[in-house]
């Protein structure tokens, strides 16, 4: 139990990481929490300060699923004698997937941000590509070519969400690649839970009122709380 202690904690306090406020911070002495919509996430970043800082922001957030997948996660073989037994699963899977929930849920719920966060979806890819990475470049083609074709983040990030499981069900039944069920299970859950923290967007999607993104220069003339942003 110690080692699985150890990899929930140090994977979420990593996840916590509030890369965008920081980086706000930084950059141009703001809380981003007060400026477009208001969300601690990769998008905003992008909205309020620009190209430079967003992929500041977006590696960050990516590099902090990965590490707890790939490398965190290892500490559960080894912490406190190896403590973990899992009957009826794959160790190394269970491990880094609850690693990488774990980032997921320090991105989403930080204590450095007074619990609030972004929307996870790049933390979540991250922790996917310490997993599968095959399936997540298949799910990030599908990102790229629905926002250069619609300009639209947030319906990008909602169509490869969907998507990825679906990828994993081909990748294991259609070409026989050795993926636990269990990831299975998990990318289904996220697809579902990521969807659901878009429920808004979804609603300015239908009502044809969502924000795109027009630029990558920062934003002139910022608004306060910003509404109808990812």
């Amino acid at each position: 139990m110690l080692a699985l202690a150890v990899v929930i904690l140090l994977s979420y306090l990593v996840g916590a990481i509030p890369s965008s406020l920081w980086v706000g911070r930084a950059y141009k002495r703001i809380d981003l929490r007060n400026y477009g919509s208001g969300n601690l996430g990769t998008t905003n970043t992008f909205r309020i300060l620009g190209w430079k800082a967003g992929i500041i922001v977006g590696l960050i957030d990516l590099a902090k699923g990965f590490v707890a997948a790939y490398f965190f996660s290892q500490l559960g073989h080894t912490v406190g004698n190896g403590a973990v037994t899992i009957p009826f699963w794959d160790l190394d899977a269970f491990l880094k997937i609850v690693a990488g929930i774990s980032a997921v849920g320090g991105h989403m719920y930080s204590p450095y941000a007074r619990f609030d966060g972004g929307k996870g979806v790049l933390t979540a890819a991250g922790m996917l590509l310490g997993i599968e990475p095959l399936s997540v470049l298949f799910s990030f083609v599908i990102f790229v070519i629905i926002l250069g074709t619609t300009r639209y983040v947030s319906l990008a990030s909602i169509f490869a969400s969907f998507l990825y499981p679906l990828f994993l069900v081909m990748l294991r039944y259609g070409f026989g690649f050795d993926i636990d069920g269990s990831v299975i299970i998990l990318a289904a859950i996220l697809a579902i839970s990521i969807i659901i923290k878009h429920r808004g967007n979804i609603k300015r999607l239908r009502q044809g009122n969502e924000n795109r993104i027009s630029s990558f220069s920062p934003a002139k003339g910022w608004l306060n709380k910003e509404q109808g942003a990812t």
